[in-house]
Formats: C-alpha cells, sequence, structure tokens
C-alpha cells in the first residue's frame, strides 16, 4: 500500500482469499481480481469442469499461463489455492506485488471444507486435504513476503490485522 504496489493473498481453499479480498480492496481503494474467475472466463468453464476435462497438470498451465499474465495496478488479487505450484506465475508475483500468506491450522480447515471436488480444488488422484495442506503449505512460505495467522479469528479481526501489517 506504501509503495502502490499490487497485494497478491495465497493461502488454501477456505481461508477467505476472495471474501478478505474484496472487503480489503473497497477499504483501501484497490481494484479486486479473483484469478479463479478469470482462468473461468478464459476457459468458459468452471473451474471443476477445467481439471475434468484437462486433468491436474493441463489445469495448472491455464492457471500459471492466467497468472503470469495479470499486470494489474493498486490491486488486491486472489489466487487459487493451488497458483503456488505455478512458479513462473508466482516469480511474476513476486517481482510486482506484495505477496500475503493466509495462514489457517488444518483443524479449522478441515471443518470449514466440504467438498474438495465440488470447489474446483486440483488434487491428484488419492490425494487428501492433509497432504495438501502438508504440501502447499511449504510452498506457502517461500512465496510469502508476509505471513497473516488467521487461527480461529473471523473475518473482521483479520482484515485488521492485515490492513495493520500493510500501513
Amino acid at each position: 500500500m506504501k509503495d502502490g504496489k499490487s497485494i497478491v493473498l495465497i493461502g488454501m481453499p477456505g481461508v477467505g482469499k476472495s471474501t478478505i479480498g474484496v472487503i480489503l480492496a473497497k477499504e483501501i481503494g484497490y481494484q479486486f481480481l479473483d484469478a479463479d474467475l478469470l482462468i473461468q472466463e478464459q476457459e468458459g468453464m468452471l473451474l471443476k469442469d477445467i481439471i475434468a476435462t484437462k486433468g491436474h497438470d493441463g489445469f495448472l498451465a491455464v492457471e500459471n499461463q492466467v497468472n503470469r499474465e495479470v499486470n494489474a495496478k493498486h490491486s488486491v488479487i486472489a489466487t487459487g489455492g493451488s497458483a503456488v505450484y505455478c512458479e513462473e506465475a508466482m516469480l511474476h508475483y513476486k517481482d510486482t506485488c506484495q505477496i500475503i500468506y493466509l495462514r489457517c491450522p488444518y483443524e479449522i480447515l478441515s471443518k470449514r471444507l466440504g467438498d474438495l471436488k465440488g470447489r474446483g480444488v486440483a488434487l491428484k488422484d488419492g490425494q487428501t486435504l492433509l497432504d495438501l495442506f502438508e504440501e502447499r503449505s511449504v510452498l506457502y512460505e517461500k512465496y510469502a513476503d508476509l505471513i497473516i495467522d488467521e487461527g480461529d479469528k473471523g473475518i473482521e479481526e483479520t482484515l485488521e490485522i492485515l490492513k495493520e501489517k500493510l500501513s
């Protein structure tokens, strides 16, 4: 915010990237972009249908391409949870934006999330939510400029912490 850089929100499905992103953008006068919606718009189908049609790797290729081409100024960008597998996209964001990892404990996430496939979550065959959580947490931490621990905080409390750390 100080330097006008865009803000990229990363984290597991269900941490509130889109919900918090929309409110944060309004409160700081930025645009809001949802990378999952950009992917759906480009492909003309829902995330779960892209995954069903193109497979896990095909979906990640599309996600990488869409995210690496985002050139938004003064924006809050919510990525899909799997964006951290897209190295080109993440390096692009690292160069041009401030990356914030919304971290939530597994126990809370597992209660929040219902049907992962219905949410359009890119799972490999046989992969569980815990497997996904452990695999991605390392990547989220690798790319994050700032980590916000949500714990059992609500959206308002998480937003206040986020705004305080950004100012």
